[in-house]
């Protein structure tokens, strides 16, 4: 358990006003500290002023008192690793996440370029070539439906892109066109390129679509933040974000449109990083600069994961290294000496190894910079021990592990597996994990992480008794992960991530106990209300 704040005293001096502007009543409310659930919570000032008899005790003439009627008050939730504006795009587009045939893709494809004036670019997310046997999908398949519009599909994970031939054209990617560093152009037989882009090939393509404009990142940022305060997240970890993204959350924020609290993660080095450098970190409670994401690799299900050893369904293929340890040494090194988190992808045991060695070069021993490595989700079993020495946090999402049990082993081989999606042996070494979605390559529904992470098994309950079910979170180790793991990623754990006094009352309502329902019954659970900084930002309707 990590370090909690024990009073209202520490925040709010020695005897705490009375006049509590909310009281809750008769709830089961889980702190999120270990401590048994209690039926009462006072709340001043967007902070939360006491719990169980001593709240009863600070309701004056003008407090609001709300009788849950034995209903269940998380903390809200934090999604430790997602995509904002991604899913602000999702929102606005169709999920391809489960479409079942190319075929199917294709005709929705052609469906959108009926309504698009020629030219226009399709772009979509979320196809997934393991749903249709695992053969990727090529140029060909999508050229009849858009013959005349440039088409651009990112698959599920975000590492590769599935295009037609008018894109390839419109980049100038030909069978001569070389892969260029950590990515990788698939051809056919005849050495032509395939219509399939991996990790940093993807960019020869994408560079020729139009960028948004502002009015339609914010505009997606916003639908992104109403979806979450849904959701029951009141904290979001961007990871990625640009200069324009900034000013769209500014301006939201200062308008009164933001309703959830956003840790952004600077897009890699360049102008912002260095401007940032300049000024040091910007640290507020609705949006804090502090970290950079950074990345090592890319992903396991488009063979792009840097291995040491070769794919066991693809022998002659290694996976992608993308940033070379020398730069993430070096930026480390810079982000240490300003003040900043740094927050590495990396998928495969060759890339973790890699990250861990740059930090290690920076971080000396163990310490509290906090570093972050995003999904670690193939360790070598001996480089476990390096994330407890250097203090390095594994910042994981519980749904990819239930995403990828369908083919993961054939990835990696029986050896491998045991390293991988491996949150238990982490936490056995008092490492803190920190849960997310990463959405939109997962859904955004924290339920269904917390649900993985008790379970291991899909949406029917597969496999029996879970997928490698040493590695089960039990449910206050699940529900840690999602709040007081999640805020001391960011540290802000003496702010928020339980509900104690002195704490923001950023807390949910939900229609079940998923702390003590049969587990399938967690997927269905709703958030009733959401309060974030004692101010409503949900209520079910």
């Amino acid at each position: 358990m990590l370090p909690i704040l024990a009073s209202a005293a520490l925040l709010l001096g020695a005897q705490p006003p009375a006049g509590a502007d909310l009281v809750i009543t008769n709830a089961r409310i889980y702190t999120a500290a270990r401590s048994q659930p209690v039926a009462a919570m006072a709340v001043k000032d967007g902070r939360i002023l006491a719990l169980g008899e001593a709240a009863l005790r600070l309701a004056g003439p003008s407090t609001r008192r709300l009788d849950l009627r034995g209903a269940t008050v998380l903390p809200s939730f934090i999604d430790s690793h997602a995509h904002m504006r991604g899913l602000g795009a999702l929102l606005e587009s169709r999920d391809l996440r489960h479409v079942a045939t190319v075929a199917e893709i294709a005709a929705y494809i052609k469906q959108r370029a009926a309504a698009l004036p020629k030219g226009e670019w399709i772009v979509a997310r979320n196809w997934d070539q393991t749903n249709w046997g695992g053969a990727f999908p090529s140029a060909r398949d999508l050229d009849a439906a858009a013959p005349d519009h440039p088409v651009f599909l990112s698959r599920v994970d975000g590492h590769a892109a599935w295009v037609n031939s008018l894109a390839l054209k419109l980049a100038g990617i030909s069978g001569q066109t070389p892969d260029p560093p950590g990515g990788r152009i698939l051809r056919d037989a005849q050495g032509q390129p395939a219509g399939v882009l991996v990790d940093q090939a993807m960019g020869l393509v994408r560079r020729k679509i139009p960028p948004p404009s502002f009015a339609q990142i914010k505009r997606q940022l916003e639908l992104a933040a109403r979806e979450c305060a849904r959701l029951g997240l009141a904290g979001v970890h961007d990871a990625g974000v640009s200069a324009e993204d900034l000013r769209a959350y500014r301006e939201l924020l200062a308008e009164g449109r933001l309703p959830v609290r956003i840790y952004a993660m600077i897009a890699g080095p360049g102008p912002l990083w260095r401007e940032y450098l300049q000024k040091g970190p910007e640290i507020s409670p609705f949006l804090t600069v502090r970290a950079i994401k950074l990345y090592a690799d890319g992903a396991l299900g488009s063979r792009g994961a840097a291995l040491w050893q070769p794919y066991s369904d693809d022998k002659t293929n290694t996976g992608l290294l993308i940033t070379p340890k020398e730069t993430l040494e070096k930026i480390a090194r810079e982000a240490a000496q300003h003040g900043f988190q740094v927050c590495t992808h990396a998928i495969g045991d060759r890339a973790n190894r890699a990250v861990l060695d740059a930090y290690a070069a920076v971080l000396g021993g163990a310490n509290n910079r906090r570093f972050r490595i995003e999904h670690a989700q193939v360790v070598s079993l001996p480089d476990f021990r390096l994330f407890k020495e250097y203090s390095v946090i594994p910042a994981m999402q519980a749904a990819h592990a239930t995403s990828d049990m369908r083919w993961a082993e054939a990835r990696l081989g029986p050896d491998r597996i045991a390293g991988a999606y491996a949150w238990k042996r982490f936490l056995a070494l008092g490492i803190p994990v920190p849960n997310g979605s990463d959405f939109p390559v997962e859904e955004p529904n924290p339920f269904l992480g917390f649900y993985a992470s008790n379970t291991r098994q899909d949406r029917e309950g597969r496999p029996p008794g879970g997928w490698m079910p040493d590695q089960k979170m039990t449910r206050d180790e699940a529900l840690e992960s999602w709040t007081i793991h999640a805020a001391y990623a960011a540290f802000e754990e003496k702010l928020r991530g339980t509900l104690e006094p002195g704490k923001y009352a950023d807390f949910i309502v939900l229609d079940r106990d998923i702390m003590t329902v049969p587990p399938g019954e967690i997927l269905g659970a709703r958030v009733k209300m959401h309060y974030v900084g004692g101010r409503p930002v949900h209520q079910d309707r």
